[in-house]
């Protein structure tokens, strides 16, 4: 009897979620560049925001990695769309609660529902014929956002969806195929001084950054392709230092607001999720919620030599991208 029951509340929640969820159709505005650089601090900047809809993690649709834009094929079944996109960290975010860095001991309830995410997501793109790979991505959209049941942000005129990926910016096909879905969309990148970021680098992700001579090659290659992504997708891109992130905190969202075409309001000030303060997601150790300034000393922990190197290295490509990058 009490199986059965809770068979029927199940069902129960599944239909309310059906009738409830509003369908999410805005276009995305992904903040996207090399770890380490700021996005997830952006990320956070935007949570809270009432118009618009902020993905609260890593937004994780690549396929076959993060790193990778999804090839779709709407000749597939349904269930394989949602196998390809679906973002596996939301099982461990219901179990364990939120937390940016599996280290802290700080958690956030995060009640995600995979199998109501299922049903939102086939009752969606079964409505739409013909279906456009657009259709296909807001149908994705639709249903994280209504099976994310304690998001305290679902409700309003929504312009933009706000999410961060590392490095999908960085490759042309990548974004090639965003703009194509999302011709509406918009890209944001953030270039970090890379003496301040090498040490960070190092730091959090030594498998990807081994050493000096990668992780210079490494910024290299991103600053490379933010020049490109700017000269191929002009003012739909956004370049900012995060310098500017750190110490400009509000003439840097006020500038946002503006790409958005949103209303500046002081939750953009504070990073938060699901508008509950938040701790930085930072290499060293964070003390406190908010923006932490001493991000922009980490290279007093370099040695003179290495200092040397990276700006030998790198000097000419950062003045390039700072000349792109917006002035405060």
């Amino acid at each position: 009897m009490k199986f059965e029951q809770s068979r029927i509340h199940l069902q129960t929640l599944y239909q309310a979620c059906l009738e409830y969820t509003r369908p999410v159709t805005s276009p995305l505005a992904l903040i996207s560049q090399i770890q380490r650089s700021g996005g997830s601090l952006l990320s956070q900047l935007f949570d809270g925001h009432p118009e618009l809809h902020a993905h609260p993690h890593e937004l994780k649709i690549g396929y076959p990695t993060k790193y990778t834009w999804p090839k779709i094929d709407l000749n597939d079944n349904p269930n394989r769309w949602l196998e390809t996109l679906f973002e596996y960290s939301v099982l461990s975010h219901f179990k364990k609660g939120y937390k940016k860095e599996k280290k802290r001991d700080d958690a956030f309830l995060f009640l995600f529902f995979p199998s109501v995410q299922r049903e939102i997501f086939l009752d969606y793109v079964g409505s739409i014929h013909p279906l456009t790979l657009r259709d296909l991505f807001d149908g994705y959209m639709t249903s994280y956002f209504g099976a994310w049941l304690n998001n305290q942000n679902s409700y309003g005129q929504k312009r933009f969806i706000t999410a961060f990926t590392a490095r999908l910016a960085m490759r042309n096909e990548n974004m090639q195929s965003f703009f194509e879905i999302y011709p509406d969309g918009r890209l944001i990148s953030i270039i970090r001084d890379p003496k301040n970021w090498y040490p960070s680098a190092i730091r959090h992700r030594p498998k990807i950054c081994r050493g000096i001579r990668d992780g210079v090659d490494l910024w290299e290659k991103n600053a490379q392709a933010m020049l490109q992504n700017k000269d191929r997708y002009g003012d739909r891109v956004c370049i900012l230092t995060f310098e500017d992130l750190i110490t400009r905190t509000k003439s840097v969202m006020r500038y946002l607001a503006e790409f958005l075409e949103i209303k500046f309001e002081d939750i953009l000030l504070e990073p938060t999720f699901n508008k509950y303060p938040i701790r930085a997601n930072t290499s060293f150790e964070a003390e406190k919620n908010g923006i932490i300034k001493s991000t922009l000393n980490r290279y007093k922990t370099l040695a003179q030599e290495e200092l040397e190197f990276i700006k030998s290295k790198s000097k000419d490509l950062y003045g390039q991208v700072l000349s792109l990058a917006i002035s405060f």
